[in-house]
């Protein structure tokens, strides 16, 4: 048994780029020579690192709309790096990937409906790729309150990861999770990453130059501190953003790949990943979290909320989630006006309607099964426009919107033109404008730079709609 257990966690992910009317990444040049980013960062990342089986040695997630493109884009790339994490599965009983959220969405900013939404959507999507259900998922931006723990738990998720600084009792240790208790009677496991050389990894390029160099430097001394202290096995859990591996870094996907199969084979230390680590030497400790809290915001979730610290000039943050709050809520009153209360489980037909996405099975069936009832002729091609109406409005929230200092980007107008798509299928179904409310205050975001506006991105593509509708009819 060796001492130190070495567990390397990248979170790979990009925001959706599709246009919501036809489904396609509209040409990005800053991408050149390729079409858009999702094809440049996986030529430079997650082709590489599927090619040196990168994906087998480390820990890691990939975004379910990630997936998705990669699905349409390179299937022989996503099925290598699902065989990958399949040969642990044979090997250990557990897999070392983990699932995530599905759009990215800031949990603890969401209502716990839409919590429930976005993590049974990531846990179907990862067993419907992967073929076995999650144990693990990766919180967007690991930005976490007690609600959205609870949701995990209830939905059987064991596991997540936290940054240090989301623990109450601060320090807490990277060398073993702990247990969190939950107010509705349950527990959830929680690692926090090694702060000092996740950091190294993720930040410094002159120490990812050399393998043999970052481990003699940063791991091998964890070793020699575990022999003074008793030598009982110890864990160091590293997390970064996947797309460092070749992407942000160039050769860091071959520097990883020695890494974790040359560099630490001759020294007392083994990769492990949590699910594993779990099976062997589960939680003995409890810990209380601060909530909200996340990775890359000292400030609590205020990054995608207000102005914040971490980002200037960003006064457009907060009207421009009290607008897509707005927007949710009229898209869900009327949602609940056509598909009923009472006995009806609506918001479970939304939690399912990811079955329907993925060509599971027909909407007439999965309302059926939610509802008990056939679902009448009449009520089909509204209930169709309603369900995809709900799928825009919660890729409206992508975090990816805010988390920049700027509006005038991709990121923040892909948003508005999927909260644009959301209230015009609605608008199909209500019969009347539902904009008025949401243009006047969108027209409260504005760039610093350029001075453009959400209310005339909003507008555009409102009219874009109106033009693509008369063609398909």
């Amino acid at each position: 048994m060796k001492p130190l257990y070495l567990c390397i966690h990248a979170h790979f992910y990009q925001p959706p780029r599709e246009d919501p009317l036809t489904g396609e990444i509209p040409v990005e040049l800053g991408a050149t020579p390729f079409r858009n980013w999702n094809e440049r960062i996986h030529a430079q990342c997650y082709y590489p690192n599927a090619i040196l089986h990168n994906y087998e040695k480390i820990s890691f997630n990939i975004g379910p709309t990630l997936m998705e493109w990669m699905f349409d884009y390179d299937p022989i790339t996503l099925k290598r790096i699902i065989q990958q994490a399949q040969t642990n599965v044979e090997r250990y009983g557990v897999s070392n990937a983990m699932a995530q959220s599905y759009h990215h969405t800031i949990l603890p900013l969401a209502t716990r409906l839409d919590k429930i939404t976005q993590v049974r959507w990531g846990m179907y999507d990862y067993e419907m790729r992967f073929g076995y259900p999650p144990k693990g998922m990766w919180l967007p931006e690991t930005a976490v309150d007690l609600e959205t723990l609870e949701v995990l738990a209830e939905n059987g998720i064991e596991f997540t990861i936290l940054a240090p600084w989301q623990g109450k009792d601060i320090p807490v240790s990277p060398t073993h999770p702990y247990r969190v208790a939950l107010p509705n009677g349950k527990a959830i496991s929680v690692f926090f990453y090694d702060q000092s050389i996740s950091t190294r990894l993720s930040f410094d390029p002159g120490a990812t130059v050399n393998a043999d160099t970052f481990v003699q430097e940063f791991l091998l001394p964890k070793v020699g501190w575990i022999n003074r202290n008793g030598g009982a096995p110890t864990l160091t859990l590293l997390a970064s953003d996947g797309e460092l591996y070749g992407h942000h870094q160039a050769f860091r996907d071959k520097f990883l790949a020695y890494l974790v199969n040359g560099a630490i084979q001759d020294k007392p230390i083994e990769l492990i990943y949590p699910a594993r680590w779990l099976k062997e030497f589960p939680p003995t400790e409890t810990v209380e979290i601060i909530e909200p809290s996340s990775w890359s915001c000292h400030h609590g979730v205020l990054r995608w909320a207000g102005e914040c610290p971490c980002t200037p000039n960003a006064s457009w943050k907060d009207p421009l989630r009290e607008a897509f709050n707005e927007i949710a809520e009229t898209i869900d009153k009327i949602y609940l006006e056509v598909v009923g209360e009472g006995e009806n489980n609506p918001w479970e037909l939304r939690h399912q309607y990811i079955r329907v996405v993925f060509g599971e099975i027909s909407l007439d069936v999965l309302y059926e099964q939610v509802m008990g009832k056939p679902l009448d002729v009449s009520l089909r091609d509204e209930l169709y426009l309603l369900l995809r109406a709900q799928y825009e409005r919660q890729r409206m929230f992508t975090s990816c919107g805010w988390f920049f200092d700027d509006f005038d980007r991709i990121e923040p107008k892909n948003n508005v033109a999927y909260a644009a798509q959301a209230l015009w299928l609605t608008q199909l179904v209500y019969g009347r404008d539902l904009t008025q409310v949401a243009r006047e205050k969108l027209r409260h975001v504005k760039s610093w730079r350029t001075g453009l506006t959400a209310d005339e991105v909003f507008v555009k593509h409102l009219q874009r709609a109106q033009d693509f509708w008369k063609v398909k009819v």
